[in-house]
């Protein structure tokens, strides 16, 4: 266990130290944050791959005093350096993926070009790759018993995560902030793109029995009929529809009650930070208008966690990179939030 006899927890963050000035190694960590840089298959703005390393900057400046969940961070949080190769792997193939993107968007067949055709199974392939990279990753680290986020990239990343998740753990739910869908089956020809990461969690790791959505304002017809005809499995709390339950009278409390019942016992928070008012995350790779303060959602996981659901691990993706470090500092106050809950979540419940 670290030694924190010299460690002043009111002071400025020491960036010789790790993620939020922490003095904790991996094996000292009880609980390890996996930085992902990939954005391959992003359809917007990119940016998202290089945001772990604007992430552990900009968490230097967090306060470490959490009103919510006193002390959790005593139990030690660590981040890994971003992977290199896993950061040029994305970096080549995101050059493909805009040639390709751009070449589709023109109305060309792809099947009668050659070159096009190479590019997408290339883009594929590297998908499938990335996702056995990140099972492997979690699933190592699970088995040493460590509590487990990961820190995007896009929103693609964790599906290896859920994966081993699935090995973890017979049945769980995911809460997914966020404002899409992401239900889209192979959108722009790939397969695992960003915009299907919930499609294929439900379709390829059955130990998934739910996923609650909130916030979801940007999405097409074809996902709806994916909701619909989900038989329950998915639950859908779409922005439009909070709002006017808040228009008419009823309070954030009485909506995230609905939610929170919507949740099965164990529960993974898959959070998009796109879900949030995008004047808290301008550079993200998609954003819309809508969605919500920090503080609701805060309110919300809270709740979740006084409910006695037992939080598993989560992901946060999506975090722009911006000039004046603006997304990257809400950024690393929600990871800050997310390991918090997560720890005191696994402290509570064994």
């Amino acid at each position: 266990m670290a030694d924190l006899s010299n460690f002043d927890p009111n002071s400025v963050g020491n960036p010789n130290n790790n993620i939020f000035g922490l003095p904790f190694t991996e094996q000292d960590a009880r609980l390890v944050i996996l930085p992902i840089p990939w954005e391959v298959t992003v359809s917007y703005n990119a940016g998202t791959s290089r945001a772990p390393d604007h992430v552990f900057t900009a968490s230097l400046q967090v306060d470490l005093f959490d009103p919510e969940y006193t002390d959790a961070w005593k139990q030690g949080f660590f981040m890994r350096n971003p992977d290199k190769k896993i950061l040029m792997k994305s970096d080549y193939l995101r050059k493909e993926a805009e040639l390709y993107i751009n070449f589709i968007a023109q109305g060309e067949s792809v099947a009668s070009n050659k070159f096009m055709t190479k590019t997408l199974k290339e883009i594929n392939e590297g998908s499938l790759f990335l996702n056995e990279w990140v099972y492997q990753q979690t699933s190592e680290l699970l088995k040493k018993g460590k509590l487990v986020a990961l820190l995007g990239g896009d929103h693609s990343t964790p599906f290896g995560f859920f994966k081993a998740m699935g090995d973890s753990y017979p049945e769980f739910g995911i809460l997914q902030i966020d404002a899409h869908c992401d239900l889209r089956d192979a959108y722009e020809g790939f397969n695992f793109s960003h915009a299907s990461i919930m499609f294929n969690a439900l379709k390829h790791i059955p130990a998934i029995k739910k996923l609650v959505q909130v916030g979801i304002r940007d999405y097409c017809e074809e996902e709806l009929d994916v909701i619909n005809n989900s038989e329950g499995r998915i639950k859908t709390f779409f922005d439009r529809d909070i709002k006017h339950r808040q228009y008419e009278g009823e309070s954030w409390k009485q909506i995230v009650d609905d939610i929170v019942n919507h949740l099965p016992q164990h529960v993974f928070i898959s959070f998009d930070i796109d879900g949030l008012d995008p004047k808290l995350c301008p550079h993200t790779g998609t954003p819309v208008q809508g969605g919500f303060e920090a503080e609701q959602i805060f309110y919300l996981l809270k709740k979740v966690y006084d409910a006695g659901k037992k939080i598993i691990g989560f992901d946060l993706n999506e975090v722009g990179v911006s000039h004046n470090e603006w997304d990257e500092n809400v950024g690393a106050r929600v990871l800050y939030k997310l390991c918090n809950l997560l720890t005191a979540s696994n402290t509570q419940h064994g």
